[in-house]
């Protein structure tokens, strides 16, 4: 029933906002819309088992937000229902599919890892805002460590789904141009977001926090925080949480970790156990097991673009004679 309500609810929100003058019984239907909205939506497209419909839902549920924090600006629900679907949303259908595009098609990969990081970036401020609505000053705060760090102490478990989101954009932004330096530099915030999430709800979405970490861990070079140690601490961690029913931390260790080190027997374990994930053992995650599972397939197939293979058969140059003398 979930899947059916949001085109009503839409159509109730321009009927009453148009069809009736009173300003305390616009703002009243649209509150009550935006709270409808806003409580377990995101549940529905999880478990779903059609990637292809969710996919084509989503930019209208997008835009059905954005429409209703016109309305409702100081709707915290909103900000965050709005900007975690963007996450999602870009992660699942431009970042993900553009990083699986041939070598050919570099010009259209590059334009969707362009759009990818401002829409990650739109879902990351539509968070942030939220925060800020519950704690003023936050984002004036980033700008000086000390306070910084002061505002996230004042965060309770409450606001572990705005840290993660918020943090989750962030580092997607940055893993869709690593060369952004403007994005780049605040990757250490993003870190401190998802750290104090992590210390208020380790458990939050099954391991989800140490997902993250995974990568933000395993793909990051030393001098920028990075550390395999780490990222294998986080992809235990995030196992353990998810009983292993998740693709997404196998993925995750996979093509960054293994990848570095091109640990190509690693790398085939990781990854065919993530294919091998059972859809119906999870089905509240049953559309990003889907998602991660087809990833996984795809790594498989181009392992030679991420791994230098090993054939055993010798270099065709290795008996020829050193062209740096001249003598062929």
């Amino acid at each position: 029933m979930k899947k059916r309500f949001v085109l009503p609810l839409f159509i109730l929100v321009v009927l009453l906002t148009v069809g009736f003058s009173g300003c305390s019984i616009q703002e009243m239907a649209v509150s009550m819309v935006a709270d409808a909205l806003t409580s377990g939506a995101s549940d529905s497209f999880s478990s779903d088992e059609d990637p292809e419909l969710v996919g084509d839902a989503l930019p209208f549920a997008l835009k059905l937000y954005e429409i209703l924090l016109e309305k409702q600006p100081d709707h915290q629900g909103l900000h965050l229902s709005a900007g975690s679907g963007f996450v999602m949303y870009t992660n699942a259908y431009i970042h993900t599919p553009a990083t699986m595009l041939p070598a050919e098609k570099w010009e259209k990969q590059e334009e969707m890892l362009a759009r990818a990081q401002r829409m990650y970036l739109r879902g990351r401020d539509l968070v942030m805002d939220g925060l800020e609505l519950r704690y003023p000053g936050f984002l004036d705060s980033m700008d000086d460590q000390e306070s910084f760090r002061a505002g996230l102490e004042k965060m309770t478990e409450e606001d572990v789904p705005s840290l993660y989101w918020a943090g989750a954009g962030w580092m997607g932004a940055f893993a869709a141009n690593s060369f952004d330096y403007e994005v780049s530099m605040g990757i250490p915030l993003a870190g401190a977001l998802m750290q104090r999430a992590l210390e208020l709800d380790e458990d939050f979405r099954d391991g989800a926090i140490h997902d993250f970490f995974i990568n933000y861990y395993g793909a990051l070079p030393e001098a920028m925080g990075g550390s395999e140690e780490k990222a294998r601490y986080h992809f235990q961690q995030a196992v353990e949480l998810s009983e292993g029913r998740l693709a997404s931390p196998y993925v995750a260790l996979a093509s960054t970790v293994s990848v570095r080190n091109q640990d190509e027997q690693e790398f085939r374990r990781l990854m065919s156990k993530a294919a091998e994930i059972d859809l119906d053992v999870y089905p509240e995650q049953r559309l990003v097991n889907t998602l991660k599972k087809e990833q996984a397939q795809w790594y498989l197939e181009h392992i030679e673009d991420f791994i230098l293979i090993d054939t055993g058969e010798e270099d065709e140059w290795e008996n020829e004679e050193d062209w740096s003398t001249g003598e062929w």
